[in-house]
């Protein structure tokens, strides 16, 4: 497996960082079958914040962030740093049921100075007009400043006829305070 970088953004206060095919040398098309996003250090500007992507299809380009239909199951594991707390746990809260939603890829982010998250996300052929694009992400999050979570999120978007060119990240609150963003072709 090969990862090519196609492109890396760093949020300094931003609410929201965007990755769409075309623009600023992105591609997001049949290029590679499957691309990924880095997230490291990733830090919210507001407390007890969720960390989320959504996708816009050709179909819609341009547009809201409002018509791709997602399904998901999110699993956390949880440990504090009193070692008082260990848990796994499936998050109903957090999955999706075929909804239009941004996607929760955390939850409870810290605004702590030494707080942040980490994790990649994947998606598989994106470009596809005959599948719907399965995903699925594993990313590390300093929860509330004393203790990790790792979650677990997969699922599909339920786009089948049409491409996926657009990808949007953002706190469910907020912007995002800093941290970078790497997209990656791989082949």
């Amino acid at each position: 497996m090969g990862l090519t970088l196609i492109k890396s953004l760093t949020a300094a206060g931003d609410s929201e960082l965007e990755f769409i095919d075309g623009t600023d040398d992105v591609v997001m098309d049949n290029t590679y079958n499957e691309y990924q996003f880095y997230f490291v250090n990733i830090h919210p500007e507001t407390n007890a914040t969720h960390f989320e992507f959504q996708v816009n299809s050709t179909n819609d380009p341009g547009g809201g962030y409002d018509t791709s239909l997602i399904t998901s199951t999110v699993f956390r594991a949880y440990h504090n740093e009193d070692d008082s707390t260990a848990i796994v746990t499936y998050r109903t809260g957090t999955d999706e049921a075929n909804a239009a939603n941004y996607q929760d890829l955390t939850e409870s982010g810290s605004t702590e100075d030494d707080a942040s998250l980490s994790g990649v996300l994947t998606i598989y052929d994106p470009s596809s007009t005959t599948y719907v694009k399965h995903f699925s992400a594993e990313i590390n999050d300093n929860y509330g400043g004393a203790a990790i979570s790792n979650f677990h999120v997969a699922g599909y978007i339920n786009d089948y006829q049409y491409a996926i060119d657009e990808i949007r990240f953002k706190m469910s609150s907020g912007n995002i305070d800093d941290g970078t963003i790497y997209m990656y072709g791989v082949s």
